[in-house]
C-alpha cells in the first residue's frame, strides 16, 4: 500500500507552477496587479475610523468617526438604554435559571444599580444648554432643545389624584419641555388643568368626554377622530339610512356611570328618539357592577328590538353572557368599547357570538390611512403581537406632537397650539383637525363583528366590506 507522505514530483510541479510559489503564474499576476493599481487611493473603514490611502506608498490619512466624535458618546449612552435594560433582564433570567430563582450572582443586581445611578446623572445634566455651549456640535446647531428632550413615565394607578400629583411633579420638579396625556377622561381631566395652568400644550390620547372641552382651555387637543358627542355619528346615520319598515321600533340603554360612556348613551337616546326610536328601557350602573342578570332581565322583560350599551371594558362581555342566559337576542347591539379588544368574542362563548355587534372605533389595524399598515408592521414586529386601540391612540399623540414641533422648529408652547388649531395633521387614525378648545372635528369608525373579523362598514372611505348585517345572529348557545 503507498505510503501516505509519497507525493508525485511531477503532478506537484504541476501545482506550483501555477499557485503556492512565489514564483508562480498567479503570483506573477498579482504583482502585475498590484503595479497597476499601487498609485490609485484605497479607502478602508473600520468600526472606529476611515483611513484614506492616497496611493503610491504615501503615509494613510486616518479620521476617527466613533469614540473621537464631538457628542458621539453622548448620543450613543442615551441610545443604549434600551439595550441596557434588555441585557439586565436577560442576566436575571440567567441567574433565575443557574441558582433556581433570581438570586443566582451574574451581577444584575450590582448591575442594575449602576445603570440606574447613571441614568439619574445623565438625566440631571442633559439640557439644551448642555448640548449648544458645552458638546457644542456644528451639526447639532439649532436642535438642541429636542435633542436635550427626555421621556417620563409615571404611573398614575387610574388614581385622579395621583394623575395630578404626576403631572405637578413633570411640570414643576422634572421641568419637562412637553407633555403628552394619560388614558381616559377621568384621569385627563385633572392633568389637562395643571397643564393649563402653566401654559403647556397638552396632547391626549384617550379621554373624548365633551366636558373636557367646555373648559375654555385653548392648548387641549384630543388625538382622536371624535369625542363623546359625536362617537355616535356613523350608526345613527346608518339607521337614519334604512328605509322606516327596517328601523327598530324600540331600544334600551344601559350605561357605566363613566365621563365617556354616559355622555354617550345619552347622545345616542336623544338622537335616536328624534327618529321615532321608542325607549323602553334605561339605566345607568356602578362602575363595580360585574353581576347584570338583574339588568338583563328587566331589559328582556321590556323586549327592545336593539340595545345600547355604555360599556368599559370587562362590563360589556359580562352583561352579554348574562342576555345570554336568558337566551335573549335583539335585533341590533351596540357597545361601546368593549368590543374593540381581540378578545371580546372568547370572552362571550365564540366568534359566532359576537357577530352582529356594533362598535365604534377610533382606530382599526386594518384602515388604509398613511402610515398604518407600516406602524402595524413595526409593532407586531417589535412586541410580537398586535397593536391595540391604546397603542394606537399613544402612537397618534405622539404623531400630533411631532409635526407641530416639526412645523413650529421650537418647543414654544403657544406657538405648537397656534400651529395645531390652523392645521390638519396627517395620522394612522385619518386627519386630525381640531376646533378651538381642542375637539377634533370629525367621527369615529363605525364596526361590526363578522365572522371572527371586526370589520369597518362606515364610513365608505375606511370600509372593509359593503356588507352590514341588520339582524343581529342568534347568541351561539341560544
Amino acid at each position: 500500500m503507498p505510503s501516505a507522505t509519497f507525493e508525485s514530483p511531477e503532478l506537484v510541479d504541476l501545482f506550483t507552477t501555477y499557485t503556492a510559489s512565489p514564483d508562480s503564474i498567479g503570483a506573477h499576476l498579482a504583482r502585475a496587479t498590484a503595479r497597476e493599481a499601487e498609485h490609485d487611493p484605497l479607502l478602508v473603514v473600520t468600526g472606529t475610523d476611515l483611513a484614506l490611502y492616497p496611493g503610491g506608498g504615501a503615509a494613510p490619512v486616518i479620521e476617527p468617526y466613533r469614540l473621537a466624535s464631538r457628542g458621539f458618546k453622548e448620543l450613543a449612552g442615551i441610545s443604549h438604554l434600551g439595550p441596557a435594560l434588555a441585557t439586565l433582564a436577560k442576566l436575571r433570567e440567567l441567574a433565575a435559571r443557574d441558582g433556581g430563582d433570581d438570586s443566582g450572582d451574574d451581577g444584575w443586581r450590582a448591575d442594575s444599580a449602576r445603570l440606574l445611578a447613571a441614568t439619574k446623572a445623565a438625566r440631571a445634566a442633559n439640557s439644551a444648554p448642555l448640548w449648544r455651549d458645552q458638546i457644542a456640535v456644528r451639526a447639532f446647531a439649532g436642535r438642541e432643545e429636542p435633542i436635550a428632550v427626555r421621556l417620563d413615565r409615571l404611573d398614575d394607578g387610574f388614581d385622579p389624584n395621583q394623575t395630578a400629583a404626576d403631572y405637578t411633579r413633570l411640570i414643576s420638579q422634572d421641568h419637562v419641555n412637553l407633555l403628552l396625556g394619560t388614558f381616559s377622561s377621568l384621569l385627563n381631566a385633572p392633568a389637562s388643568a395643571i397643564a393649563a395652568r402653566q401654559g403647556m400644550l397638552y396632547v391626549e390620547p384617550s379621554g373624548g368626554a365633551a366636558t373636557l372641552f367646555t373648559r375654555g382651555f385653548t392648548d387641549l387637543f384630543f388625538a382622536q377622530p371624535g369625542t363623546t358627542t359625536s362617537l355616535p355619528d356613523q350608526f345613527v346615520a346608518w339607521i337614519a339610512s334604512l328605509p322606516a319598515s327596517e328601523r327598530p321600533a324600540t331600544a334600551a340603554y344601559v350605561t357605566q356611570d363613566d365621563p365617556s360612556a354616559s355622555p354617550a348613551v345619552a347622545v345616542f337616546r336623544t338622537r335616536l328618539q328624534a327618529l321615532g326610536v321608542k325607549t323602553v328601557y334605561y339605566q345607568v350602573y356602578d362602575p363595580s357592577t360585574t353581576n347584570f342578570d338583574s339588568i338583563a332581565a328587566a331589559i328582556a322583560h321590556t323586549q327592545p328590538q336593539m340595545i345600547i350599551q355604555g360599556a368599559v371594558a370587562d362590563d360589556g362581555a359580562q352583561f352579554v353572557r348574562s342576555l345570554q342566559k336568558l337566551n335573549y337576542n335583539p335585533k341590533i347591539l351596540f357597545q361601546t368599547n368593549a368590543p374593540t379588544d381581540e378578545t371580546y368574542p372568547s370572552a362571550i362563548g365564540g366568534a359566532a357570538g359576537a357577530d352582529g355587534v356594533f362598535t365604534a372605533q377610533s382606530w382599526s389595524a386594518t384602515a388604509s390611512y398613511p402610515g398604518n399598515q407600516s406602524f402595524v408592521q413595526a409593532y407586531t414586529k417589535m412586541f410580537g403581537a398586535p397593536p391595540t386601540e391604546d397603542a394606537a391612540n399613544s402612537y397618534t399623540a405622539g404623531q400630533v406632537l411631532q409635526a407641530a414641533i416639526k412645523a413650529v422648529g421650537s418647543l414654544n408652547q403657544a406657538a405648537l397650539a397656534t400651529w395645531l388649531h390652523g392645521h390638519t395633521v396627517a395620522t394612522i387614525v385619518g386627519p386630525l383637525k381640531w376646533d378651538k378648545a381642542g375637539d377634533p372635528e370629525g367621527s369615529l369608525l363605525l364596526s361590526q363583528w363578522q365572522h371572527g373579523t371586526l370589520q369597518i362598514v362606515a364610513p365608505a372611505s375606511a370600509a372593509t366590506t359593503k356588507t352590514i348585517l341588520l339582524t343581529k345572529p342568534a347568541w351561539e348557545n341560544g
